[in-house]
């Protein structure tokens, strides 16, 4: 998981979790009383990508089976926050990293799970086993 291409997407995915984390951070911190819906959906994106990196980073084969469920959750959280912030966005009262299917981010975050699925069912079977894990199993 650690050639070019999977450490250039664990670094997008380092650089999403800093920018949510930060995000989320400052409006839970400052304005989370305007739009909690919004605001607990950012941190909640937050922790997705967080989970995400690290186990991108540790890259054995419990760690990619959770990057995969990760990247899953991300998936349908963004397709879903997009059609709801699109059809109900007055449910929302402002804008999550999710939103607009993460047109605030560039689409990047509707993309980024697409992504990382492909990559992640590319290198399945070459992931090393778990600490304590038998080689064949």
């Amino acid at each position: 998981m650690h050639s070019g291409p999977g450490r250039a997407l664990t670094a997008v995915y380092g650089v999403f979790a800093l920018a949510a984390s930060a995000r989320a951070g400052y409006q839970i911190i400052r304005e989370f009383d305007d739009a909690p819906l919004a605001y607990t959906l950012s941190a909640v994106a937050a922790g997705v990508y967080i989970i995400a990196t690290i186990c991108l980073v540790i890259g054995n084969r419990t760690t990619h089976r959770i990057a995969v469920v990760s990247c899953l959750i991300e998936l349908v959280g963004v397709l879903v926050v997009g059609i709801l912030s699109l059809t109900h966005p007055e449910v929302f009262g402002a804008p999550s990293v999710w939103s607009g299917f993460g047109i605030g981010y560039g689409f990047i975050p509707l993309v980024l799970p697409v992504v990382g699925l492909w990559w992640l069912r590319r290198v399945g079977r070459a992931v090393r086993p778990s600490a304590g894990a038998s080689p064949h199993g």
